[in-house]
């Protein structure tokens, strides 16, 4: 059984790393496959970490941070630690391998990166050498790796650190000009890392410290194989910090096998829905779906809508569009630019209606949205809390809405059951019903007319349209009917 530790971490009993020399590859299969126990023995320590009292609060220089990163961050507006911040960085910061489980939005992309940059600083300062990193963190999505690179290059220039980003979908030419001048900290997706040291233009000889963003949705994608490739290049005596929201389809071996005495810090249990989240499914007939989005969608703050296929959201964003809504969609078969210019374009409030697909998403981190909206329902309720943790980020409260067709509602029902979350239920079967009325017309989260309903299984009885109420033209069919996740291409999206 794993045993808490005095400084606020769980532990791992301590075993020999295994030299990646000596090592032979296994069979994929043996690799990848999930364990079959309800909770792994990495699960129970996660478990076991968050139980933990929460450490004393500390600001970033009580946490050991050079001053010029202090005074970086606070420029930058972080003048506190988040809670994940506060557990995992004195471990990070003091070399220890570190297993990390915290909701979207909680700060974890700041609990690695600050460890990687104070360290690499902290560190002998050989001199920079072309096309070979010191530090590597792994994203599985080119927003992620871009939006990562991001946030930490002005933290590591303040200590005369560069980092940057490599991921598919970019002119690779530019990105092998990069490696080439140098760089200590190198972001990157495992497919276009695999190109450039197949091109031996990037080494992972000198890699000090690795960080494995999101690994649980690199296992979604089948970057499994390409990971483990990756990590066998670095130094076997590396540092290793593994973030992510679950430990299935393999990423509980990748975590035994990579880490050596992990300390486990986690601030919720990896079932836990986000408390300040509103859930609320409006059941609706598939001729009525798109009028009630359009609703939906002309509020004057952020949404976002989630799709299953690259094509749905398409259709959507002009649907939304021609209702009279900002709206853009993201998605696998845009190119990098026009992936990029569609997320700025929600970023910075121009569209403030955003249509995505689930893979696509993935690296979507983006300040003040206060409604997702489940267009399609997700494939399982890992997806679900995924998608809804868009909102309700760094304490924020947000709504989280699903539109749910009558044949969807089982499913829909044993899908909120399995994520542990609280909804209500009402049916909406008309455009101008006063729940989608008050949510059109404001920013604030959804408020039923008259008293909030009791919790039910299912859909509440059917509410007729307000007298006089005019009634919106014809709506078209959402195509959304059916299973959760049926049809959805999870790999290209």
């Amino acid at each position: 059984m794993p045993r808490p530790t005095s400084g606020g971490a769980a532990t791992a009993r301590r075993r020999p790393r295994p030299s990646h020399h000596r090592r032979t590859a296994a069979p994929a299969q043996s690799r990848t496959a999930p364990p079959r126990n309800a909770v792994s023995q990495m699960e129970a320590l996660l478990d076991a970490a968050a139980a933990l009292p929460a450490p004393a609060p500390r600001d970033f220089a009580q946490l050991g941070l050079p001053a010029p990163l202090v005074t970086t961050l606070a420029r930058r507006g972080f003048t506190a630690p988040f809670a994940i911040q506060t557990r995992a960085l004195p471990d990070a910061l003091a070399g220890r391998d570190v297993l990390g489980r915290a909701q979207t939005g909680s700060g974890k992309t700041l609990a690695f990166g600050l460890a990687v940059i104070a360290r690499l600083h902290a560190g002998a300062r050989p001199h920079r050498a072309p096309t070979a990193p010191r530090g590597l963190i792994l994203a599985p999505t080119r927003e992620l790796a871009n939006q990562v690179a991001e946030e930490l290059a002005p933290l590591a220039h303040s200590l005369d650190l560069r980092v940057a980003a490599i991921y598919g979908g970019a002119p690779m030419g530019r990105q092998i000009d990069r490696l080439r001048r140098g760089v200590d900290i190198l972001v990157a997706t495992p497919g276009r890392l695999q190109d450039l040291i197949e091109q031996k233009v990037a080494v992972l000889s000198h890699i000090e410290i690795t960080v494995l963003d999101e690994a649980d949705h690199m296992a979604d994608l089948g970057f499994m194989p390409a990971v483990t490739k990756l990590l066998d290049l670095t130094p076997a005596g590396g540092q290793r910090l593994m973030f992510s929201a679950t430990l299935d389809r393999g990423v509980d071996r990748l975590a035994q096998r990579y880490l050596t005495d992990p300390a486990a810090h986690a601030v919720a249990s990896s079932r836990a829905a986000v408390d300040t989240m509103d859930h609320r499914v409006f059941a609706v007939k598939a001729e009525d779906k798109v009028a009630v989005a359009s609703a939906i969608a002309t509020r004057p703050a952020r949404s976002l809508f989630f799709v299953r296929t690259k094509h749905g959201a398409d259709r959507l964003a002009k649907q939304l569009s021609r209702a009279g809504a900002d709206a853009v969609a993201i998605h696998g078969n845009l190119n990098q630019n026009q992936r990029e210019r569609a997320l700025r374009a929600f970023s910075t409030g121009h569209s403030r209606v955003l249509v995505a697909t689930d893979v696509a998403a993935r690296g979507i981190h983006v300040d003040d949205v206060d409604l997702v909206v489940h267009f399609d329902p997700p494939n399982d309720h890992k997806d679900y809390l995924h998608r809804s943790g868009r909102t309700a980020r760094a304490g924020a409260t947000g709504t989280v809405l699903s539109l749910v067709e009558p044949a969807q509602l089982r499913a829909v029902e044993k899908l909120h059951a399995d994520a542990a979350v609280r909804t209500t239920t009402s049916r909406v079967d008309a455009v101008d019903h006063a729940d989608v009325v008050a949510l059109a017309a404001s920013g604030e989260p959804i408020v039923l007319d008259g008293p909030p309903p009791a919790e039910v299984r299912g859909p509440k009885p059917v509410r007729r349209p307000r007298a006089g109420a005019p009634r919106r033209g014809n709506a078209q069919s959402g195509r959304g009917g059916g299973q959760p996740g049926r049809g959805r291409d999870r790999r290209r999206a």
